[in-house]
């Protein structure tokens, strides 16, 4: 079964060297692409970090640069990652719009940049501030979904009331033809998300980020039985896999294991939709990339 990991990490940033190694990983170009051959897996998605750029006051789009020092118009990154440009929420009382705007053009002017990611919780911005707006348009002017960090966070500095999933009930009625990802399933407020994605037929679900570090897939399942029948039920109660995409947040996860553990709550016959196809619909610049 061919995989596309919807929601990653493609950055040198120190911080993942230390997870990836507590997930039996290396937070290398390298290792990924060979996790990835050996895993089926044709596509990663990475959310872009935050850029401090070259210019005062703009908010440059966050990018993907594990493989060297990142130029989107030479795409110098593997051809099997793709990416989400960043948005800083923390900044953005600080920047010239305009100039963060034509800056975020550029990338999404670029076949490789494929959607937009927004950080609540860690930006203390809500999904519905209007400062968000001129990026939902963008999305829309281009056509890429937009992504939002929801549910629980890395950071105890973080403030959760941001990133809780039903804040994302706003921006989906107000941008009815923009597609938006709620990441992590929302994680742990599973019957919100699923709920803002049943009323919202423009809302998508990742099912990223359910679990940290490394396991097997029979040990995670076996510790965590009661956590992945809750989800079942409500995926169940949904009733419809095509909202749902499967993604790792590499390189917090032991890769392998956890598409096991994610394999074992999606029905047979919807696993080459979750883990695939639904994808190419959400993110669909990468039907030309393939």
């Amino acid at each position: 079964m061919k995989i596309i990991d919807a929601h990653m990490h493609f950055s040198d940033n120190p911080g993942f060297a230390r997870v990836a190694l507590a997930a039996k990983h290396e937070n290398t170009a390298a290792h990924l692409l060979q996790t990835f051959r050996e895993n089926n897996i044709v596509f990663g998605i990475a959310m872009g970090t935050h850029n401090p750029g070259k210019k005062p006051g703009v908010c440059y789009p966050g990018i993907v640069d594990l493989a060297g020092e990142f130029d989107p118009e030479h795409y110098n990154q593997p051809s099997c990652i793709v990416y989400c440009a960043g948005v800083n929420g923390m900044e953005l009382d600080r920047c010239d719009m305009e100039s963060t705007l034509e800056e975020f053009r550029r990338v999404l002017r670029t076949k490789q940049c494929v959607g937009i990611k927004l950080y609540p919780g860690y930006d203390a911005v809500y999904p519905g501030d209007r400062r968000n707006y001129p990026f939902y348009e963008l999305a829309r002017e281009f056509d890429v979904p937009v992504v939002f960090h929801s549910g629980d966070t890395a950071s105890p500095r973080a403030l959760l009331k941001y990133s809780h999933p039903l804040a994302v009930d706003e921006v989906a009625v107000a941008f009815p033809d923009v597609r938006f990802v709620i990441a992590h399933y929302g994680s742990p407020w599973i019957v919100d998300a699923t709920e803002v994605a049943i009323k919202n037929d423009n809302v998508y679900l990742d099912l990223s980020g359910l679990a940290e570090g490394y396991f097997t897939a029979e040990e995670y399942c076996r510790k965590n039985r009661g956590y992945l029948e809750h989800l079942k039920t409500w995926m169940a109660y949904m009733d419809d896999y095509s909202r749902l995409m499967y993604g790792s947040d590499w390189p917090l996860i032991h890769i392998p294991s956890y598409i096991e553990v994610i394999r074992s709550v999606i029905p047979e016959e919807h696993r080459e939709a979750v883990f695939y196809g639904n994808a190419l619909r959400v993110f669909s610049r990468l039907n030309a990339l393939l």
